[in-house]
């Protein structure tokens, strides 16, 4: 019964939330939401380095360097997408400026889980490069210990929790939806790992389109979509609800679409323009153009995925990317887009609350033929 009574509650309050007829805040740009972000980062910076222990001061220089050089350097999607969708959730008479700073604070908040994620994961795939610089392993020979530089910027998402949310009703519930994506997170990038053989010359008989979209789940929507979404619904005051199960939904379709790009802008994106380097083909990744070339293979051009994939060798990746021409891979994938685009937006329309469907094709549109 009392769970019921919540639940109805939560649902009021959500109509409440979207049908209240005042004024609504300008919404800001991404370009110029991406601009005030940036704005606030000295702050946080800040707030993360003061008050450490006097009697280690390389810890505060270090992290120091580790933040400026790992966290706002990327296209801070993720938090754009927090302050947003707070933006179309809190109640109208919320929105005003300390607000929209708390919000900056938690998309800040995304942006650190982020970067421990890819300090983490360019180590994991040996990469080389990251937004246009040498990953953060490589830099200035730190070699390993960049792993626990990972983990103590992690550790400054609940700093910066601490500090700012601990004395409201959504903390308890904030710290645990961070904890609880960073451990799906960290499931789908060990099936990467996985399917990948950790490293070794894959098995090609396990690389399933079930396997690639089960990864990418994990690995790639809760983080990047999802987790935005939820930490804005929460920060509003809106409980979970039957609205926002099947936003998740259209979430996690949403995020398989941007794993399947950056899956082909690994092999056929432009370095100069995506800040990295592919690896994907020489580290014998599951991804959307290795799954779909061996439903598309003959038995000879099978044995030369299976002699080149997963090779640490510039002539036999050049081979495999050969044949992902002959099987024109790239028309494929273009086509596979542009459908896929057009079936997600149907399915938003369908499937989603009306007052969600401008969040949900926004965060959509703002991923929509993007070449980096």
């Amino acid at each position: 019964m009392r769970k019921t009574v919540i639940n109805l509650y939560n649902k009021r309050l959500f109509n409440i939330h979207m049908e209240r007829n005042i004024p609504q805040r300008r919404w800001i740009s991404s370009k110029d939401e991406k601009q005030e972000m940036l704005n606030l980062w000295p702050s946080v910076v800040r707030d993360l380095t003061d008050n450490h222990d006097p009697n280690t001061p390389q810890i505060t220089n270090l992290l120091t360097n580790i933040l400026q050089y790992n966290v706002p350097k990327g296209k801070m999607t993720r938090a754009r997408d927090l302050v947003i969708a707070y933006q179309h959730l809190a109640p109208p008479d919320e929105l005003n400026e300390k607000n929209i700073r708390l919000a900056r604070i938690l998309g800040w908040c995304n942006e650190l889980l982020q970067a421990f994620i890819i300090i983490e994961d360019d180590i994991m795939d040996r990469s080389i490069s990251r937004r246009g610089q040498p990953c953060w392993y490589l830099q200035d020979d730190i070699g390993l210990a960049a792993i626990k530089h990972g983990f103590l910027v992690e550790q400054m998402i609940y700093r910066l929790l601490k500090m700012h949310f601990r004395e409201k009703p959504c903390y308890p519930d904030l710290v645990d939806i961070f904890h609880n994506t960073i451990y799906k997170t960290t499931a789908g990038e060990y099936l990467d790992l996985f399917w990948a053989n950790f490293g070794k010359k894959p098995n090609l008989n396990l690389f399933t389109m079930d396997r690639y979209n089960t990864m990418i789940k994990y690995k790639t929507s809760y983080c990047s979509f999802i987790l935005p979404t939820t930490v804005a619904k929460n920060f509003a005051g809106i409980k979970d609800n039957d609205e926002f199960r099947q936003v998740d939904k259209l979430l996690i379709e949403i995020g398989n679409f941007f794993q399947n790009q950056n899956d082909f802008l690994d092999c056929f994106g432009n370095p100069e323009e995506t800040g990295k380097i592919g690896t994907d083909i020489q580290e014998g990744k599951c991804t959307w153009l290795s799954t779909t070339a061996l439903q598309l293979v003959n038995s000879q051009q099978r044995k030369i995925l299976e002699e080149c994939y997963g090779e640490n060798d510039g002539e036999k990746s050049a081979r495999v990317k050969e044949l992902y021409h002959e099987l024109k891979l790239q028309t494929i994938y273009n086509d596979y887009e542009e459908k896929k685009y057009n079936l997600i937006i149907n399915q938003i329309k369908q499937k989603s609350p009306q007052l969600l469907q401008n969040l949900l094709l926004t965060i959509l549109n703002s991923i929509y033929r993007r070449n980096k």
